[in-house]
């Protein structure tokens, strides 16, 4: 498959730390990677996808993490896929897993809030569990509007700041896993997923600074769907 554009002139914005929280390289990123294995909601997403873009559209994943929703997207064989992510352990585990599927996804490392698509290169963007930790939302979510086409779409879904206790912990507690993961996982969500994480009242106070349109977010028990169009 074709690969999107990148500006050849790109010039970087001021310097700025690009993600908040825990810096996931290393160790920290391989663990990660092992925790998300079994990921119930790539289904619903791909799903989801799958109705609202036809075959040959662009996708651009910001913050992909070990790529698991790139891969099984890139494996409809519909579209293409690139994922974009800060941590370059990150691009290299999803590079590694994506060729363990065989499947053409092109990962690359970057920041969120300066590009290097080109203007108009995406029909979809997809940023999963990392708008919170971004330290430039404003820049990012401007960025997410330049590089997708007219009339694209960007689905952001994250993390609720008030969501309640009792549901983090059935949240966590449905995932399986080990009883060190679990303590970890509840622990991290406790002292910097939580508190990274944005209210829907948030968003809609961001998103008005930025040239999208009102939101259009969907909330549950612990996060949200914001659906932003160009």
């Amino acid at each position: 498959m074709p690969v999107a554009h990148l500006r050849t002139n790109h010039t970087p914005t001021k310097a700025a730390k690009p993600y908040k929280g825990i810096a996931m390289e290393g160790p920290i990123a391989k663990w990660y990677a092992r925790i998300r294995q079994r990921d119930h909601e790539l289904g619903t997403v791909v799903r989801r996808v799958g109705e609202i873009l036809p075959a040959g559209g662009r996708i651009l994943e910001v913050a992909p993490g070990p790529g698991y929703l790139a891969i099984e997207l890139a494996k409809m064989g519909k579209y293409q896929i690139v994922g974009l992510d800060i941590s370059k352990s990150f691009v290299e585990i999803s590079q590694g897993k994506a060729k363990e599927a065989g499947v053409a996804s092109d990962f690359r490392h970057g920041n969120a809030s300066n590009m290097p698509p080109d203007g108009g290169s995406f029909d979809l963007i997809i940023c999963r569990a990392a708008f919170k930790n971004f330290t430039e939302p404003i820049q990012a979510l401007d960025e997410m509007h330049r590089v997708l086409k007219p009339g694209g779409k960007a689905l952001i879904i994250d993390l609720r700041r008030d969501a309640l206790p009792e549901d983090i912990k059935t949240l966590v507690d449905s995932l399986d896993l080990s009883w060190i993961s679990t303590f970890i996982t509840k622990w991290t969500f406790k002292l910097f997923l939580l508190k990274n994480a944005y209210t829907s009242g948030e968003i809609r106070q961001l998103v008005s600074q930025t040239r999208f349109a009102r939101p259009d977010i969907r909330e549950d028990t612990v996060g949200m769907e914001i659906w932003l169009e160009k």
